[in-house]
């Protein structure tokens, strides 16, 4: 299913800049053996051999049909959103910190010069098990994920990122989007810091489902059971302590 999706993205692509995409690979839940056409987006990191001016318009047309279907079955997100980032055929073999994308795109969000899919941990997908829809396998640019940066990287969106979005569910002001309650905002965020936890103690990426079972295996939670965003941020909280933990045990090793 996403196949057709990314193959009309790439034929919107063509057309508005021809001939620019000399690499384009599928990375996120779909590399990793995990995509839902009902709920999951598409994950993409594309290398341009050249100006691309229209990529804001892209972004809009590229994801047109998906989100006037979503929008005929009354969803209030959009499955099968095309979310990516563009980077210079030029800087795709450098270190990846030290690599300045072109653009990317997310949900309704279009930015120049940014992308935070440029990062160890998506590098790492992306080399390892990044699906080619164009241009050579990913191992052949030569990419470089910097594997001694990758448990502090992660460490950081833990203690940042993920820390601020638990402590927020556990407060009187839950995070909530238009039409989605707090609790299920919660709940579809909550395997984030089980994933990052598995990478900081294994260096291994999963996807949103293998965190499941991790949160069971691991700390004996089902987190099907966390009903409430209370609930679910008292949990990430516990997973994010526990993983600074287990990376200062790592170090007195």
């Amino acid at each position: 299913m996403f196949e057709q999706i990314v193959n009309r993205y790439l034929a919107v692509a063509d057309r508005l800049i021809p001939g620019r995409i000399s690499g384009f690979y599928v990375v996120g839940s779909a590399a990793l053996g995990a995509w839902h056409a009902d709920t999951s987006d598409i994950d993409f990191v594309a290398v341009l051999n050249g100006p691309a001016k229209q990529l804001p318009a892209l972004h809009i047309l590229g994801n047109l049909a998906t989100a006037w279907r979503a929008l005929l079955r009354r969803q209030p997100h959009i499955p099968g959103t095309m979310n990516g980032v563009f980077v210079a055929t030029e800087d795709i073999s450098k270190p990846v910190t030290r690599i300045r994308p072109i653009a990317s795109h997310s949900g309704r969000k279009f930015k120049w010069d940014t992308g935070f899919d440029v990062n160890p941990v998506m590098w790492k997908v992306l080399r390892e098990k990044g699906i080619t829809f164009r241009g050579p396998e990913p191992a052949e640019w030569g990419l470089d994920p910097e594997p001694g940066m990758l448990r502090q990287w992660t460490l950081d969106q833990l203690n940042g990122h993920w820390r601020s979005f638990a402590e927020k569910c556990v407060s009187g002001d839950p995070p909530c989007k238009p039409l989605i309650s707090p609790d299920r905002v919660a709940a579809a965020r909550v395997t984030g810091p089980p994933r990052l936890h598995c990478t900081v103690t294994t260096g291994e990426v999963i996807s949103k489902d293998a965190a499941v079972r991790y949160a069971l295996d691991t700390f004996g939670v089902r987190v099907g059971d966390l009903k409430t965003a209370r609930h679910a941020g008292e949990f990430m909280l516990e997973v994010i302590s526990d993983a600074g933990r287990e990376s200062f045990r790592g170090l007195e090793r």
